[in-house]
């Protein structure tokens, strides 16, 4: 049996706030635009940027953390899979769109209130499409570092 892969992953900023719905059975679905830019030097050695825009889609717990959590030009890493689907326009020309459907994403900025200003936790925050944080394993592999007990964050600012 041959293998195949289908793995995303894109580091960018969201160009909107997401947009959070829910199927008519009650499941958390959100959209999330995102561009990422790229920059090379041409052979003239002039310097060119371009940016790509991408469709994201969250699905249950992790849509509802993405909604709750992520606002326009904040800086996110998204991993997930390309799903391209097809349909027929109401002016009856069949349109397609690819898109990618998350699995993780981490934030990678302290916008917000992910962690407060003073803190000197790492600002990434990786979140499975369950829901769950997976950066409290990375956490407990590392040495210990002493902290005072001003330098904590309570956990009632925890956003997770």
């Amino acid at each position: 049996m041959a293998r195949s892969l289908n793995k995303v992953q894109l580091i960018g900023n969201l160009t909107r706030d997401p947009e959070l719905r829910y199927t008519p059975q009650g499941t958390a679905v959100c959209t999330i635009g995102l561009a990422t830019n790229r920059t090379w030097t041409t052979g003239t050695g002039e310097k060119q940027e371009a940016s790509d825009f991408h469709r994201i889609i969250a699905w249950n717990k992790l849509a509802e953390i993405c909604s709750q959590y992520l606002v326009k030009g904040r800086k996110a890493y998204f991993e997930g899979r390309l799903s391209t689907r097809s349909w027929t326009a109401q002016d009856g020309q069949q349109k397609s769109i690819t898109e990618i459907i998350a699995d993780d994403m981490i934030i990678l900025d302290n916008k917000g209130n992910a962690v407060t200003e003073s803190s000197e936790e790492p600002t990434d925050t990786k979140l499975t499409k369950s829901g769950t944080r997976k950066d409290k394993e990375i956490k407990e592999e590392a040495p210990a570092v002493k902290e005072s007990e001003e330098e904590l964050i309570p956990p009632d600012d925890i956003p997770f």
